[in-house]
């Protein structure tokens, strides 16, 4: 499979380095500092702190060719319109991995509906310079699939080409049929951690403040009553069930784990993204 993964931050970098690893003819594109980086000395991975760095000589390109059997866009939301005019006369079925709470439609129009694919990433890591640190394997994780689907939640042939695909390449990947519920109800729950985090100066910190985790909460739980249609997964319900007097010390633990560690990272980029979540949110929230 022809493959483009369009973003080369941690996930995209990490995607490009397993499928083309898998035997896939893919290219990674970058730009600026890191697309120097990467021509000079490759992909560097590293599992978790591990002073072992694993380099993968992935093609890097700096813009599309003409046709792509898959496009990856893996960039944060509100880079969406920059990847769309990139990639709107390239040809290919396009896979929209990313934050995005507003459907399936704002993609259709700029590039065609037919071509439109989504999913999220469940991987993750951090960059350490120009050192992707991946998140290392758990029994936790494994159980987490990546989920991907058409918008129109159809099984589809290339959808169940591209799971194998990622499959075939050891990432974790499941066809998810009601993809854009799945993505609105990660957006409920996250836009609320984020600025609560970022507002706390860290997940520790907030850790520290039951009130904050508090209305934290009090806020995810407007956003899943706020959804046209019941949270995916299921799981995430029972946020709306569960009383707060048990909610705030489970999310203090793990606002005090290593799996939250993650959340630490403040640049322009991430608070960019969740301004963006904020607007999608709100459209099906009511929430100013």
């Amino acid at each position: 499979m022809k493959v483009l993964v369009y973003g080369a931050g941690v996930i995209g970098t990490l995607f490009a380095a397993r499928l083309h690893e898998a035997g896939n003819d893919v290219s990674l594109l970058a730009r600026g500092e890191r697309l120097a980086s990467l021509q000079e000395n490759g992909v560097q991975l590293a599992a978790g702190d591990s002073p072992i760095i694993e380099i993968v000589t992935v093609p890097v390109v700096e813009s599309a060719a003409d046709a792509y059997d898959l496009i990856v866009v893996q960039v944060r939301a509100h880079q969406m319109e920059a990847a769309l005019e990139s990639i709107a006369g390239v040809q290919g079925d396009v896979l929209f991995m990313l934050n995005w709470a507003a459907g399936p439609d704002y993609m259709a129009a700029a590039i065609g509906g037919e071509r439109v694919l989504l999913g999220f990433p469940t991987e993750g890591g951090t960059m350490d310079g120009q050192v992707v640190r991946y998140r290392t394997s758990s029994v936790l994780a494994r159980l987490v699939s990546m989920p991907i689907g058409e918008p129109d939640g159809r099984s589809t042939p290339r959808l169940e080409r591209i799971v194998q695909s990622f499959r075939s390449a050891g990432i974790n990947a499941k066809t998810e049929p009601r993809m854009d519920t799945w993505l609105k109800t990660h957006a409920a729950f996250e836009l609320p951690l984020g600025r609560a985090v970022h507002t706390a100066g860290g997940p520790k910190l907030l850790a520290r403040d039951p009130a904050a985790i508090r209305l934290m909460i009090q806020t995810m739980k407007h956003n899943l009553r706020s959804m046209p249609t019941p949270p995916v997964p299921r799981t995430f319900g029972a946020l709306l069930i569960l009383p707060e007097a048990l909610l705030v010390p489970v999310f203090g633990r793990f606002l005090r784990s290593e799996a939250a560690s993650p959340l630490s990272t403040d640049t322009p980029a991430v608070l960019a993204e969740l301004d963006r979540l904020a607007e999608q949110v709100r459209a099906f929230s009511g929430r100013r």
